[in-house]
């Protein structure tokens, strides 16, 4: 996923901040960006010059200068072309399998707890992905019913996913034990 296309995505529904758009992809399993913050920044700037977005300065009494950037009729055009480019499949790396692979040498006790561990934490994951998608029903894009229907669906799917993985651990434990 290439960061210039999420914020040409965001910027199309609304203008935003480079704060604003750090903040959405904080709060997103979705647009999660593993780099640091000054790459949203990078990106902005890179689009600015590129012609891609504007920017728009605007004074506050207090504080610095706040940028809002929008997308121009030409960032349209690039978002829209790779929208139409064929999907990329998730690159999944699931560092859980790599621990459980030698887990053989663990006693029956040490097994369950790091699967007792394991299972707490998708718990927690779930819950905040169920959080999530309820918060996102009322505060994402819907201009039109299909996109808060896609947007509905991409909630779903993080919940679906968390719940999945806890049924498999439980599972797991429970094959485990026996």
């Amino acid at each position: 996923m290439a960061i210039k296309f999420v914020i040409l995505g965001f910027l199309e529904a609304e203008s935003l901040t480079g704060y604003d758009l750090k903040k959405r992809f904080a709060a997103s399993e979705t647009f999660h960006w593993s780099g640091n913050n000054n790459q949203i920044y990078t990106a902005l700037v890179q689009l600015y010059n590129e012609g891609l977005v504007n920017k728009e300065v605007q004074d506050q009494e207090r504080g610095p200068s706040r940028k809002v950037y929008s997308i121009t009729p030409e960032g349209q055009t690039v978002l829209r072309h790779w929208l139409l480019t064929s999907p990329e499949l998730p690159q999944l790396r699931h560092p859980f399998l790599a621990q459980l692979a030698w887990a053989d040498g663990l006693t029956a006790v040490e097994l369950d707890n790091l699967l007792s561990q394991y299972e707490n934490e998708v718990y927690v994951k779930l819950r905040m992905a169920q959080e999530q998608a309820e918060r996102d029903a009322q505060q994402l894009p819907r201009r039109t019913p299909r996109e808060a229907f896609l947007w509905r669906q991409i909630g779903n799917y993080w919940v679906a996913f968390y719940q999945h993985e806890l049924d498999w651990v439980r599972r797991l434990r429970a094959e485990v034990i026996e």
